[in-house]
């Protein structure tokens, strides 16, 4: 096998064909072909990621109830992984609200926050999510990441973002919540409740950082006004004793590289984890393949969700491994990193080693950093989950998916994450199965004299010529809508203005039919036939008319009465269009 061809069966696309034999390794596609040029490039975009996103994965790990600390864990071994595993030159792995709002509300009723066995059970989790990732790469399961709706998924994050918001409220007040994040309705009543009490320093700090970044987002976003946040007030938190006025500080922050342990948990814990994995399992793989699709797409690079997989199981492992929590492809960091300039997961390498940087000599800085300019960040980041455009739009188009991204939204702020998320798969897949439950139908129907036939939406008494009615049903035919088509097809009979002697079922968007479907139309078939209706098929394909064969259904209605083109059925049935459109018949 060639070079180039060994390259193009891995996926690597190549910009110069001399480029080194290395390129085509599986574990390089993220970063492999790159020349001296795109390196520098995707250097200095990755210090400039680094100094947007320290602030983010800092807040993130607030949202995990973990320590500081491990936020920046995430954004090290877990996004060198992926950058070696993985196969999108654009996701940034490391840690997100969504996946750390979902273990959090479950770990926070196991283990006092921040503690060593709830840094444990964080760990477990993640552990638990790199192996179903890894299970679903073994079977190829990238196509579950087309399960979770645009629709739902809008609507998760939205509630998602309303949930930590509540979530940040004590810190930027200054008070404590003693109600967990699970319990958002309780932690904002309290908060209100208790608002004349707010400490007045700690607020007005952090309603200065949360006006700074949402300022500057409209009129310098390439500025980064979270880092500057956090350094300014780190250096005014140390010079002026932030915590002898009353002001929470993070404290001793452990500083060096991360650990490498097993987390050690119980047996009994593990069982109990494993629903937050799942959880967990389903937000990466719909969220992540969402986000390297968009930005594959962009670039005119393929996609392999596979691949991607594999790299999100390997940064998870690694995440459980080195002390930190659950990692995922974020839509919001990998449109950053774009913003900044990276073009491949070198990008991410460089973004690693600064996060090195700052581990290894400015992590006891951290130690002065408010808890009220943290939540202030977090505060921004949540409310930028609700994409209020994308709800507009949504009402605007479809007010029944709109209604589900509300429903959605509501289970995440009332029940919890973890039940959200799979209440969003559930109401994904009930909206699929109730088109193909419920589908189109139309009739042929002569709309003016001399024209072309067209079809109509089915109604009582349709007709579509004297003693013929041509049915389309819009969807496979199954165990759940083959009773909806008979009693259709029978009320249309019963209803007509005058006898019918044949019906022609359009199949053109029928392409499978399955044993209770065949019964129930040999059934309506028989039926038909005893009264004096033949019922004839048009524009059967291939693959239903194998189905029908197999299933017995040819011979029911006679193999003379089973055609390729609605013409040729209409001719069998003795009529024929005026000046019929061939593309619609």
């Amino acid at each position: 096998m060639g070079h180039d061809s060994f390259l193009q069966e891995h996926g690597v696309h190549m910009h110069d064909p001399t480029r080194s034999p290395a390129a085509g390794r599986r574990f390089l596609k993220g970063i492999l072909p790159l020349d001296r040029a795109a390196a520098l490039r995707d250097a200095l975009a990755g210090v400039s990621l680094a100094s947007m996103d320290i602030p983010q994965v800092l807040g993130y790990a607030r949202i995990a109830g973990m320590p500081a600390v491990t936020g920046l864990y995430t954004a090290f071994i877990p996004l060198i992984a992926f950058a070696l595993f993985g196969a999108s030159r654009h996701l940034v792995v490391a840690a997100d609200s969504a996946t750390a709002t979902i273990f959090a509300s479950k770990l926070s009723s196991m283990a006092a926050m921040s503690s060593p066995e709830y840094v444990a059970l964080a760990g477990m989790v993640a552990l638990q999510t790199a192996a179903l990732l890894l299970l679903a790469r073994l079977f190829k399961l990238g196509f579950l990441a087309d399960f979770l709706s645009r629709t739902v998924l809008v609507g998760f994050l939205a509630g998602v973002g309303v949930q930590v918001s509540i979530a940040m409220l004590g810190d930027l007040f200054g008070m404590t919540v003693p109600y967990p994040s699970s319990r958002s309705l309780a932690q904002l009543a309290y908060v209100v409740s208790h608002a004349m009490h707010a400490h007045g320093p700690t607020l007005a700090l952090a309603l200065a950082v949360i006006v700074a970044i949402l300022g500057c987002k409209r009129i310098a976003p390439r500025v980064p006004v979270a880092l500057i946040a956090v350094i300014g007030s780190i250096a005014a938190s140390k010079a002026f004793d932030f915590a002898a006025h009353g002001i929470s500080v993070l404290g001793a922050v452990e500083g060096g590289l991360p650990p490498l342990r097993f987390p050690a948990v119980t047996w009994q814990q593990c069982l109990e984890l494993m629903p937050v994995a799942a959880s967990c399992f389903v937000m990466i793989i719909a969220q992540s393949a969402a986000a390297a699709r968009v930005f594959a797409q962009q670039y005119r690079e393929e996609v392999d969700t596979n691949s991607d997989i594999l790299g999100l199981a390997a940064a998870n492992a690694a995440a459980a491994m080195s002390g930190t929590f659950v990692v995922n492809g974020s839509p919001t960091q990998t449109a950053m990193a774009e913003r900044a300039g990276t073009r491949s997961q070198f990008g991410q390498l460089v973004f690693a080693a600064v996060v090195a940087i700052v581990l290894l000599f400015l992590s006891g800085y951290l130690r002065y950093l408010p808890h009220c300019v943290l939540a202030a960040i977090v505060f921004t980041i949540a409310i930028g989950l609700v994409n209020v455009q994308s709800l507009k739009d949504i009402r605007a188009e479809s007010p029944g998916e709109f209604a589900l991204a509300l429903i959605t939204a509501g289970a995440v702020v009332l029940v919890g994450v973890e039940h959200g998320i799979l209440l969003a798969v559930a109401l994904s897949l009930m909206r699929h199965v109730r088109h193909s439950y419920h589908p189109h139908t139309m009739v042929l129907t002569p709309v003016a004299p001399g024209k072309p036939w067209q079809f109509m939406p089915t109604k009582p008494g349709a007709m579509t010529a004297p003693n013929l009615i041509v049915y389309r049903f819009g969807a496979d035919l199954f165990y759940a809508n083959d009773h909806f088509f008979a009693s259709e097809l029978t009320q249309l009979v019963d209803t007509a203005s005058e006898d019918v002697r044949h019906v022609i079922v359009d199949a053109g968007a029928i392409t499978d039919l399955d044993y209770s479907a065949a019964r129930t139309i040999g059934d309506l078939i028989e039926t038909l036939r005893g009264r004096g209706v033949a019922v004839l098929f048009g524009r059967v394909n291939p693959f239903l008319r194998n189905d029908m064969d197999r299933h017995g259904l040819t011979p029911v209605l006679g193999a003379s009465n089973v055609f390729e083109t609605l013409h040729e059925a209409l001719a069998a049935a003795g009529a024929s269009p005026a000046e019929p459109a061939p593309e619609t018949l």
